[in-house]
């Protein structure tokens, strides 16, 4: 910036976006003292650098701005994780399912692993059935984002919930913002 541009000369940018030429170094720091403008070089690596008139601070500004509004937008994703064996009863195996679908309802992937002990581990495939029993059963809040793997003891699956479902961070969000977007504006 300004007097730290330690090249004999630069490809300038006006302060419009109009391209002025390849000019010395010291006429375009003459040319931004005589507009008020600080010169700011944008593209150090090309032959000659390339250098824009422009108002330095009020860039730093808009661009921490900028870097602040996509931080927000930001979609943060939350994997829950729902453990079963293999040998499950019934109503317990109702009680996952529920929370699987509370985590679903709220936006949040949900990571579910079978454990498997002893003589268990010699039959995967009943595991395969439970978690596919599983998704089937979730089927209409979330798709099977990745399919049953065995991972040593464990056979893991990952539930995603649909698009339309509202988003966790939504749903995490103060009552007071939301009805904000949702009053009409007098």
């Amino acid at each position: 910036m300004n007097d730290r541009i330690r090249v004999p000369e630069v490809r300038l940018v006006g302060p419009e976006g109009e391209q002025v030429g390849i000019v010395s170094i010291g006429e375009a720091l003459r040319l931004a003292q005589d507009s008020e403008l600080d010169l700011v070089e944008v593209a150090p690596m090309a032959r000659p650098p390339v250098a824009k008139l422009m108002d330095y601070g009020k860039f730093k500004y808009e661009s921490a701005q900028k870097a602040r509004e996509a931080r927000r937008n930001q979609a943060l994703t939350v994997i829950k994780e729902m453990r079963l064996r293999l040998k499950i009863d019934p109503h317990d195996y109702e009680t996952k399912k529920g929370h699987v679908e509370r985590f679903l309802k709220g936006g949040d992937k949900v990571k579910i692993t079978v454990m498997f002990r002893g003589r268990e581990q010699s039959r995967p495939e009943m595991g395969y059935r439970l978690l596919q029993r599983l998704a089937a059963d979730v089927s209409e809040l979330g798709v099977v984002e990745s399919n049953p793997k065995q991972d040593g003891r464990n056979m893991v699956m990952v539930i995603a919930p649909h698009k339309g479902a509202q988003t966790a961070q939504e749903k995490r969000r103060p009552k007071n913002e939301q009805a904000e977007e949702q009053a009409p504006s007098a």
